[in-house]
Formats: structure tokens, C-alpha cells, sequence
């Protein structure tokens, strides 16, 4: 064990992961002593890790998939939006062995907007949410918390977006993904939660000639950053903000608990996550 704090990012697989290089970036340019590594964990060794990990120095850990959900379970203490959420990404070692389990993906997404469109008012109108997987999850209930005064919501299987519906309240109008083009015509803010557009996944396909020039338009998709969904939009003169943000603003929380410094997302750490 060394004497300055670990932490890391857990999945299966991970090699993929921009975090090290997130995070090593920030202790970089705060000058903090610490380390940032990718842990590659199998779901049979999920619990066993997470017990290993503060006896070996490390303060918290950042989770991807497939362990968002199950890592609840091994918690001792949930904050009240990863419990919403049904899943967690950060996780803080307490120096009482305490194992705390927060979700910053809805504080991501949020900030991104925030940054790449600072006109943006969630209180305008409707939100047009395009998938009802685990990303959903956590805007879905960010875009509820900022005011959005509808959410309406398609997905490829029609029941996973009813199930969301049911568990998040009348604010949400479900929408069959044959007609999810028809969301675009009241929504101000448009969100691509799916991965249709990412590099080497199925094109995003949904009609979007109804989508409104007033509207902010993102993707959580970031690789490419400006993918067909994002260039549409910004053909039609819409505000558009890319995906990567997301990514780096839900890290901020996390590397503040562990290392002691809050971070600040600019454009040299965007150079740094891409380099």
C-alpha cells in the first residue's frame, strides 16, 4: 500500500474506458499525488473486489457496464438519486470502511447541456428521449429535476419505455418507435440516449424533418463526437452539444471526494480525453 490515494474505473470489459486518461489529466494539472487505473472485473468477482480495493489504498472507484446495477447490492449507504435510478457509477471507500454509492450520469448530462448551450431552459418545453436503457434511466430523471414539464419517450421495444412510465410518473408519454418522429415537433430539448450512430452500431434512423430549429439537440453518443444525429440537427439550425461532456462533467464529483480538488471541465481536458 502507498501513501496517496487510488481510485479507478471497473467494467468488463474496460480497455475502452477515457477515465485513466480523464483523471490522470486532473491529478496532472492539479499536481495531487494519486493514481487512476482500469480495472477489468468479472461479475462473480464484483463483491470480492469491491471488499480488496480499500485494503489495497483505493478511496472510490468509478463503475461502467455491466456493473451499474449490481453494485448496489454491496453497498452500505445509496444516495437518494442512485436509488431513483436504480444504479450506480461512483463509489466512494469511507475511511470507515463504509461503502457509499452515488450516480452522477444525471449530473453529467446536465452540466454538458449547461456548458454547450447556456440558453438552454429546460422549462421551454417537452423533452423527446430516443431509448429507455440504463442511460435513460439517469436523464430521465435529471431533465424531470430541471423543470421539464414533459418527457416524451420512444424506444426500439415499446415495454421498456412503459416500464419506465410506470416508475417514473405521468410526466412521461410513451411513443411508438415507428412514429418517434413525431416527438420532434413540440420538443425544445432532444436527447439521443440510444447507441444507433455509434462507430460500428446500427445508423440512428428516426424521421427527423419535424425537429424544430429552436430546439438544443444532444447525443451521449461520443464516438464520432458529431455523429449523423448531431449533424442532422445542426443542419436544421439547432443548438447541438456533443456527448463527450457528459462523460467527463459525471466525473467531477467523484474525483472531488477522492482527491480533495473539484475539478473544472475546459477544453484542455476535452484535448486531454481525445488525445
Amino acid at each position: 500500500m502507498t501513501d496517496f490515494p487510488h481510485a479507478g474505473v471497473i467494467g468488463n470489459p474496460i480497455s475502452h474506458s477515457l477515465s485513466p486518461k480523464l483523471h490522470g489529466h486532473w491529478l496532472k494539472q492539479y499536481g495531487l499525488p494519486g493514481s487512476y487505473t482500469a480495472i477489468q472485473v468479472v461479475e462473480d468477482a464484483l463483491e470480492a473486489t469491491l471488499r480488496a480495493l480499500p485494503e489495497q489504498g483505493f478511496v472510490g472507484i468509478n463503475v461502467t457496464i455491466p456493473h451499474k446495477v449490481n453494485v448496489l447490492r454491496f453497498a452500505d449507504q445509496v444516495t437518494d438519486r442512485a436509488t431513483l435510478i436504480g444504479a450506480a457509477n461512483t463509489i466512494t471507500f469511507k475511511q470507515d470502511g463504509t461503502i457509499l454509492a452515488d450516480n452522477t450520469d444525471g449530473y453529467g448530462f446536465i452540466s454538458n447541456l449547461r456548458q454547450g448551450a447556456p440558453h438552454w431552459d429546460a422549462k421551454l418545453g417537452p423533452a423527446a428521449v430516443f431509448g429507455a436503457g440504463g442511460a435513460a434511466r439517469a436523464i430521465i430523471v435529471a431533465l424531470a429535476n430541471a423543470g421539464v414539464p414533459e418527457i416524451l419517450l420512444s424506444n426500439r421495444t415499446r415495454p421498456k419505455a412503459e416500464a419506465l412510465k410506470a416508475e417514473f410518473g405521468t410526466r412521461i408519454h410513451v411513443v411508438d418507435w415507428v412514429q418517434a418522429g413525431t416527438m420532434l415537433e413540440t420538443a425544445t430539448t432532444v436527447v439521443n440516449t440510444t447507441s444507433l450512430g455509434m462507430a460500428g452500431a446500427q445508423p440512428f434512423r428516426v424521421d427527423m424533418d419535424n425537429l424544430r430549429p429552436d430546439a438544443v439537440v444532444t447525443d451521449i453518443v461520443y464516438t464520432p463526437l458529431q455523429t449523423e444525429f448531431l449533424k442532422t440537427a445542426a443542419a436544421k439550425g439547432c443548438v447541438t452539444v456533443d456527448g463527450l461532456g457528459m462523460l467527463l462533467h459525471q466525473g467531477v464529483p467523484g474525483f472531488e471526494r477522492w482527491f480533495g480538488q473539484r475539478p473544472v471541465v475546459d477544453d484542455a481536458t476535452r484535448a486531454a480525453v481525445l488525445a
